[in-house]
């Protein structure tokens, strides 16, 4: 299993891919919460990130590129990878692409979770509530959300055109979303 999940903001990505990486094997890689490590940890990486993360604003490419490739060449022989959160740009997922060629690597799939708008808002706005997460107000909402459609969102084209993209319903229970996944992933 070599997957990139793909949706908005509080689709779901993180916790399917935590399930998926234990029923499979998998190395999870998510790129958000490495980066919280990094601004917690004080790292060089995590103060350069924390700007553009309290913004709602995605994080430079070299700095994200810094971490998974690392993280992808240390891969035991054989592991899969679940990438959560990355790529988010098309000129991460060529980059990805470059980085995976190098490693005998490829893609087995772009997993979106589809969910809609009103029901991001809902999941965000309650997991603000819950962890306290200042990434996660009203506004910087509504920024993440038009990030997410202008600069993510042509990446269900990319990968589709490639033959790549599966679609899953992510506004199913989430016991749904993974027997779905599950399912997929051992088709």
């Amino acid at each position: 299993m070599r997957w990139i999940l793909l949706g908005p903001p509080g689709s779901g990505k993180g916790t399917q891919a935590k399930k998926l990486a234990e029923a499979f094997g998998a190395m999870h890689l998510s790129t958000g919460d490495l980066l919280r490590q990094e601004v917690s940890a004080g790292s060089d990486v995590g103060r350069q990130a924390q700007a553009y993360m309290e913004r709602g604003d995605l994080v430079p490419d070299q700095l994200i590129l810094m971490m998974i490739r690392g993280r992808l060449a240390a891969l035991s022989s054989g592991q899969g990878f679940i990438l959560d959160g990355f790529p988010r740009t098309e000129s991460q997922a060529v980059e990805l692409d470059r980085m995976l060629e190098g490693l005998n690597l490829a893609v087995d799939h772009a997993v979106l979770v589809d969910v809609g708008d009103p029901e991001v808002k809902k999941r965000l706005a309650g997991r603000a509530r819950l962890e306290g997460r200042s990434d996660d107000n009203e506004a910087v909402i509504e920024r993440r959300l038009d990030v997410y459609r202008r600069q993510t969102a042509p990446l269900i084209a990319y990968y589709d055109q490639r033959g790549l993209l599966l679609r899953i319903d992510g506004e199913q229970p989430i016991e749904s979303v993974f027997a779905a996944l599950e399912r997929a992933g051992r088709s």
